[in-house]
């Protein structure tokens, strides 16, 4: 029974540090490319996570749904819809600088979540979305594990396509932008353009976290989208692995996830009457291992590395 707890845990914990992988990899283009500042993450993460739910859910009468939808148009939904709201956002502020930016950012991010929050006709509101079914729960013997493959087969996916969006000519533009904008400018380049169309590729990224999220978990609330979980720590997990690099993307969300799920286990062995101050000095914990790392190691513990550029012999 023992281990059949622990690979239960495992399978758990390598699910949900997939998903962070998925929304790291997404803020890795925005930020580790281009160098946007966005701490908005969990609006686009909300809004995949609640798309993904309302078109695979059955029907009810509290909230918007019934649609009934398979598993893999859930996340197509979520997908079009972070997108959407990634064009939005990114053409009101493509041109902000980066405090601006981030100003910008987590004020619509808010909205979002007060917007799930208070529309019970759309989200249910704070009672949430329940019954949000797993992919293959009605055929394989261990669902969990089968969804963990899922997940895993997602990371992968996404992290070949952002890996070959950074070594090609646009990641080499992206780059050039977050170095040198003048100088890319005085180049021809369109800064706003191509800032833009990084916003809007590494939200849809987060909106497929947020329906991989949803259809894990199964249940949907808006304090699931709060910015400790939905930005804070997605920030850390970027910054720990390696700002620009995708496998540190990987790596950092599993090793933050890894050091957050694991205080968890220790809070809960504590007395009750300590739980509350436990559960803040968690947060401190997070916050006191990102200004370690960004005093001991700030280029994270996988640096970024350019693709290295190969002559074509003639």
């Amino acid at each position: 029974m023992e281990l059949t707890g622990i690979a239960s845990y495992l399978v758990s914990f390598l699910t949900f540090a997939g998903v962070y992988a998925v929304l790291a990899l997404g803020l890795n283009m925005q930020w580790g490319f281009t160098g946007q500042f966005n701490i908005g993450i969990a609006g686009f993460f909300a809004v995949g996570a609640y798309t993904s739910a309302i078109l695979t859910t059955p029907s009810s009468p509290a909230y918007l749904g019934g649609f009934g939808m398979p598993f893999l148009i859930g996340l197509l939904g979520a997908v079009i819809a972070s997108t959407v709201l990634g064009l939005v956002v990114g053409l009101i502020t493509a041109r902000l600088r980066t405090d601006y930016l981030a100003i910008a950012s987590i004020g619509i991010a808010e909205m979002v979540r007060l917007f799930v929050k208070n529309e019970d006709w759309l989200t249910n509101g704070v009672r949430g979305i329940a019954g949000i079914d797993r992919p293959l729960a009605g055929i394989a013997l261990d669902s969990s594990f089968a969804y963990l493959v899922i997940v895993a087969l997602f990371v992968a996916g996404v992290y070949f396509l952002v890996e070959r969006a950074y070594a090609s000519p646009w990641g080499r533009v992206l780059r050039a932008i977050r170095e040198n904008e003048p100088a890319t400018a005085a180049a021809g380049k369109s800064i706003a353009g191509f800032r833009l169309q990084a916003f809007v590729l590494g939200s849809a990224i987060m909106g497929l976290g947020g329906g991989l999220y949803a259809h894990f978990f199964g249940f949907l609330s808006p304090e699931a989208f709060m910015p400790l979980y939905g930005t804070f720590l997605v920030w850390v997990m970027l910054i720990a692995g390696g700002s620009g690099n995708n496998r540190g993307a990987i790596l950092g969300a599993i090793v933050v996830w890894g050091v957050w799920s694991g205080t968890d286990l220790l809070t809960g062995l504590l007395p009750s009457e300590h739980a509350t101050q436990a559960a803040a000095l968690r947060v401190l914990l997070i916050g006191v291992l990102l200004q370690v790392i960004l005093v001991l190691r700030p280029e994270g513990i996988l640096p970024e590395k350019p693709p290295k550029l190969i002559a074509k012999k003639r």
